[in-house]
């Protein structure tokens, strides 16, 4: 069975692809034009269309409208034209092809009837109708099926000649009369009904009339010998007559019965999509309705537009709603920075290893949990026996593979800790049996409930003497976690992971809980996973750590990860050994990025160019929403923006070796907030300190922090010169204390109020312009230093500083209780007998 287009069957049909369509949706098959149709349809459709030429054979014209002017002797012309090639045989080539066709209401006129005069004398007109009426009943003499129609040609020549003599008329039947008219009519006759010698006799007289014009004679000569162009494209000086059919095609308004046009009937839309506005004008063409009535319908539900404004997604609804439409919200567009996601087919998943995560409080046994099932000492190799960044590794346990993440603990990690509980199958919740639950191991609980994750409770130092597991399934409990042996669903096992104990039952419930949850992947589909970790080393460039989670990834492959992407040059392994492919659930470093990417960014294999593009794409976006921020200003914070021109701010300038760190770092000293001190992180990066880092710290007057990351001769050199204070750190605490050791001296000092004596005024002296007060230190003690509050009937009057001290005519330092003495105070005279001087000093208290 043969498939057609629907464009193809209009186009061989000459017909528009709406009109096929609507013929195929009446018999109720919806197709566009790009649809295919078996031959049952188009045979359909052909035969739809093959039935409409037969319309138009009717009685014919002149039978129903007799008194029009214009004759109609569409029934007799084929007997017509056959007798006018029996008699007039010569003038057959001169017939243009107009004249041929069967159409009911055409005839011919010679070719010399426009250089005919306007103004002809009325005897040549009524000896043109003699022969008119002569060549009549020759013809119904001769031609006996034609007589119907002279009979109708004499009563049109008898009407034209009633008409003005020297003035041809257009009535509104399209029937141009006149000498013209006429002169076409006699020579339709002759060339139907007359002799060759008949027609040789109008003809001549024909170019009779026409020499009246002189010169025009030639031009018409010249005209006539030009070659025929026939056809629908004949131009008018091209064709050799002008006949009836062509100037009827002109005239709209002509006796020709035209079959009235059947449009087809408007298919409105009953569902259509709208985005959160659109213009009223396109709504309504997307409803197949005017613009007059959806402003109609607006105005009624009391909203007053234009046909150029928009209307929001809630108003077209209701509109539609009144049109029987329903208007739906368009499906949301795709994220030009996203990857496009790859349909996974579940039939090709094969089994994958489970991926496991190892968290818990700091200090509680993590790595070293980790150090004993891998049988391997990584311990030790961490700074201060602290896990500093996310270790991935795969161990191999009764012939299956097992992938463990292990994620730092201290609070400064969380971050870090909940990423590892996004990209996991299984948690390992490690708790020391001597601690019991801590806060960060309550951390590690809400992160792998949120990212909704299984969790396995290792009760860790099972060998300590203080190990009391019940006092942790007790605490655990009221987490919500109730262990398997009180009647709950959370697999809880001791371990020891000194003495090496519990671990194969640990492994076994890992294999358990993972094979209830068949893990499954494509590894057949491009590479998608998770950025572990980040860095930057010296000798290999950006490195980047990455789980598979579905796919392979291969060497030579496209990839893109946040803003970074690039072409994977080498793909390293947990052992160290340098791999080809890395298939779902393996971890890898990957060298080839041009940047270091962010932890947690995901990764996808893809061309070269989308990846380029997308990358693009995403670092704008994350441009313009960094603007958005630093420029978003709201009431609730302008108070406060306000205040900030008095506020001090500690910049600081984050190097270290990984990306992880780094976030950890951020976040903790942002944490350290004072109401007089701002810590503000104005750059971060991974790497060693460079002199460029050095010259943005001077220039922020920002000091360098940096973790295990160590400054270049370069760097050093210009940080002695910029005076530029660069520490550098191991252990996450320490940098975290200095920083807060920053803050205090960066503090305002604080004073306390320290009273130090009482002074009554017991005379007052005046000598050249100095008030003196005669007083008597009633206790403690007055020094030249001292500040000084006046105190009269139990009211402050004034509080100064004293001017000067003396004792009879010496100045002295300070004078104790029982001694007398002057005092003079400063800028201040309006003093009384009887008044107190409370004499005090402002010390400096320590920043706490």
């Amino acid at each position: 069975m043969g498939k057609h287009r629907v464009y193809e069957i209009a186009k061989e049909l000459g017909k528009t692809n709406q009109e096929v369509i609507d013929v195929l949706a009446k018999n109720n098959i919806q197709v566009k034009s790009l649809s295919t149709v078996d031959d049952a349809a188009k045979d359909m459709v052909v035969r739809a269309f093959t039935k409409k030429p037969v319309q138009p054979e009717k009685k014919p014209a002149p039978q129903q409208k007799p008194q029009n002017n214009a004759p109609k002797a569409a029934p007799a012309k084929a007997d017509n034209k056959a007798n006018a090639q029996k008699q007039a045989k010569p003038q057959v080539q001169n017939q243009p092809k107009a004249a041929v066709n069967n159409k009911p209401q055409q005839d011919n006129r010679p070719k010399n009837q426009g250089s005919k005069p306007m103004n002809a004398h009325n005897d040549q007109r009524n000896q043109n109708q003699n022969k008119n009426n002569n060549n009549n009943q020759n013809q119904r003499k001769n031609n006996q099926p034609a007589q119907q129609q002279g009979k109708g040609n004499q009563q049109g020549q008898h009407n034209k000649n009633s008409n003005k003599p020297n003035r041809p008329q257009r009535p509104q039947g399209g029937i141009f009369i006149g000498p013209r008219g006429q002169q076409a009519g006699q020579g339709s006759q002759q060339n139907r009904n007359n002799s060759a010698q008949q027609s040789h006799n109008r003809f001549d007289n024909q170019n009779r009339n026409s020499s009246q014009q002189g010169g025009k004679q030639q031009f018409n000569k010249k005209r006539n010998d030009k070659p025929q162009i026939k056809g629908q494209y004949a131009s008018r000086d091209s064709r050799n007559m002008h006949s009836r059919d062509h100037m009827m095609k002109k005239r709209p308004n002509s006796n020709k019965q035209q079959q009235p046009v059947q449009q087809a009937p408007v298919v409105r839309p009953t569902r259509v999509e709208v985005g959160e506005s659109i213009n009223v004008k396109d709504f309504a063409n997307l409803i197949k309705r005017e613009v007059n009535e959806v402003i109609k319908s607006l105005f009624m539900l009391g909203v007053m537009v234009t046909i150029n404004q928009d209307i929001d997604f809630d108003t077209a609804e209701l509109v539609g709603s009144e049109f029987d439409v329903e208007v739906v919200p368009l499906p949301p567009e795709e994220d030009p920075t996203e990857i496009p996601e790859v349909e996974d087919d579940p039939a090709k998943r094969v089994p994958r290893p489970p991926v496991i995560t190892v968290m818990g409080h700091v200090d509680h046994g993590k790595t070293s949990l980790l150090d004993a099932i891998r049988k391997s000492n990584v311990t030790s190799r961490e700074a201060g026996g602290i896990t500093q960044h996310i270790g991935a590794y795969m161990v191999n346990y009764q012939g299956k593979k097992i992938v463990f993440l292990d994620t730092p603990g201290h609070e400064a990690f969380t971050a870090m800790r909940a990423r590892g509980a996004q990209v996991t199958d299984v948690a390992i919740l490690v708790v020391a049996a001597d601690d019991g639950v801590m806060p960060q191991t309550v951390e590690a609980i809400n992160h792998a409930k949120a990212a909704k994750v299984p969790i396995i409770v290792a009760i860790n130092k099972m060998d300590r003497p203080g190990a009391n597991p019940d006092h942790v399934k007790q605490q655990l409990a009221e987490l919500e976690l109730i262990p398997e042996d009180w009647g709950g669903d959370t697999i809880m096992v001791p371990v020891s992971a000194h003495q090496k104990t519990g671990i194969s039952e640990l492994l076994e419930m890992i294999l358990l809980v993972a094979e209830m949850q068949e893990l499954k992947a494509n590894p057949n589909l491009p590479a998608h996973g998770t950025i572990i970790e980040a860095q930057l080393d010296k000798g290999r460039g950006p490195v980047a750590t990455v789980l598979v989670q579905r796919g392979t990834l291969s060497v030579g492959d496209t990839i893109i990860a946040g803003t970074a992407y690039g072409k994977v040059r080498a793909m390293i392994n947990d052992r160290g050994e340098k791999v080809k492919k890395a298939l779902p659930s393996t971890p890898v470093e990957v060298l080839g990025l041009n940047e270091v990417p962010m932890a947690g960014d995901i990764l996808d294999s893809t061309d070269e160019k989308t990846a380029r593009s997308v990358a693009e794409k995403r670092l704008a976006k994350r441009r313009s929403e960094e603007m958005q921020q630093t420029a978003k200003v709201s009431l609730d914070d302008i108070f406060q923006r306000i205040q900030e021109g008095e506020l001090k701010e500690l910049n600081i300038v984050v190097k270290a070796d990984v990306q992880g760190t780094i976030e950890a770092l951020k976040a903790s000293l942002t944490k350290i907030k004072n109401d007089e001190v701002k810590v503000v992180v104005v750059h971060s990066g991974v790497g060693s300190i460079t002199e460029s880092d050095v010259m943005l710290a001077s220039a922020a007057n920002a000091l360098i922090i940096g973790f295990n990351v160590r400054p270049d001769a370069n760097a050093r050199k210009a940080a002695e010169t910029e005076k530029v204070d660069v520490r550098t750190y191991r252990v996450i605490y320490d940098a975290i204390n200095d920083v807060e050791a920053a803050i205090k001296g960066m503090l305002a000092p604080k004073f306390k109020e320290v009273i130090q004596g009482r002074v009554e005024v017991r005379q007052l002296i005046t000598i050249s312009k100095l008030l003196i007060a005669g007083c008597y230190v009633l206790e403690g003690k007055v020094t030249n230093s001292s500040k000084v509050r006046v105190v009269r009937d139990g009211i402050v009057v004034h509080e100064g500083e004293i001017d000067s001290l003396r004792r009879f005519k010496d100045d002295v330092k300070e004078v104790v209780a029982g001694f007398e003495c002057g005092i003079t105070l400063d800028k201040f005279r309006d003093l009384k007998e009887g008044d107190i001087f409370e004499v005090y000093s402002m010390e400096e208290v320590a920043a706490e």
